[in-house]
């Protein structure tokens, strides 16, 4: 599918962000939206500035971490607007993980795997059998990360695990709907070439209760601006890239029918081959930072 005019597109975590950003530029493409959220005010913000610009938008409450959350924000969607053709399992979150990977809380691990991995699961399974039965071409784009789906930052071992999950996950679909002679195409998004700037460093603002962190922090959270002081302390520029940048992306990718939706730096691809070379030579992994 390379044109999406009076396509419904279904976009997780659609409130903020990456999501948000989708929204906007799909919605330029002429797609209808459906964006499903957990932070109630922070969705009807958006759908309220979607809509102001233009779009054809609704928002829906969903906890992309119960699967019947999904399921029910999934027949409500198909009631009000009909076959889905778009699905963006983009809802993420990133825990501040402050301390070795043996200290880490298993809250921290069940948060980040209940969205990050499970969000994922959920999608694919409360929307892809519809969007199988329907019959018409489709895409299913799941967000992954540079961070754990291609490299790994060592000092973010729950949300690196939960990314490399995410990119098997997406490659299994993609198998199996070759298979079974889909008219869906899968994609793996990894946000990039740079650095989000996205309020996904705020995750915690949505954090429920079941998953409350059984112990306190021992280090201030990393921001924006903490990496940006860490980077020009090792002489390094700092680069970002917009939620709209990563958007873009995604549309062009989409047009093209790319499997992987990977923007990349010269310095990124260098880093690349030099991981999987590494792997083919069996040469232990090294530490950078």
């Amino acid at each position: 599918m390379t044109e999406f005019s009076g396509k419904l597109a279904v976009i997780t975590g659609g409130a903020s962000g990456i999501g948000r950003a989708l929204g906007a530029r799909f919605a330029r493409a002429g797609a209808r939206i459906a964006l499903l959220d957990v932070e109630e005010r922070a969705l009807a913000a958006a759908v309220a500035a979607l809509r102001a610009g233009g779009a054809d938008v609704c928002g829906v409450v969903c906890d992309v971490t119960k699967l019947e959350s999904v399921q029910a924000a999934e027949r409500e969607v198909v009631a009000r607007h009909g076959p889905v053709h778009l699905l963006f399992n983009n809802a993420g979150v990133g825990a501040h993980e402050d301390v070795p990977i043996w200290e880490l809380p298993l809250s921290d691990w069940r948060w980040v795997f209940a969205v990050n991995v499970f969000g994922v699961v959920h999608g694919i399974k409360a929307f892809v059998p519809g969007m199988l039965a329907h019959g018409e071409p489709g895409h299913v784009v799941n967000t992954s990360s540079g961070n754990g789906g291609l490299i790994v930052v060592p000092t973010t071992p729950s949300y690196s695990a939960s990314k490399a999950a995410v990119s098997m996950i997406t490659e299994t679909l993609h198998l199996q709907l070759l298979m079974n002679s889909a008219k869906l195409q899968a994609h793996v998004l990894y946000p990039g070439p740079h650095i989000v700037a996205s309020n996904i460093f705020d995750a915690k603002r949505n954090r429920p209760a079941e998953f409350a962190r059984e112990t306190a922090q021992v280090a201030p959270p990393v921001t924006l601006d903490v990496l940006k002081q860490f980077a020009a302390s090792q002489g390094r520029a700092f680069e970002a890239t917009t939620p709209e940048e990563v958007a873009e992306h995604t549309h062009q990718g989409l047009v093209r029918g790319d499997y992987y939706i990977l923007p990349t730096t010269p310095e990124s691809e260098a880093r690349l081959r030099d991981r999987y070379d590494g792997v083919l030579e069996k040469k232990n992994p090294p530490l950078v930072m």
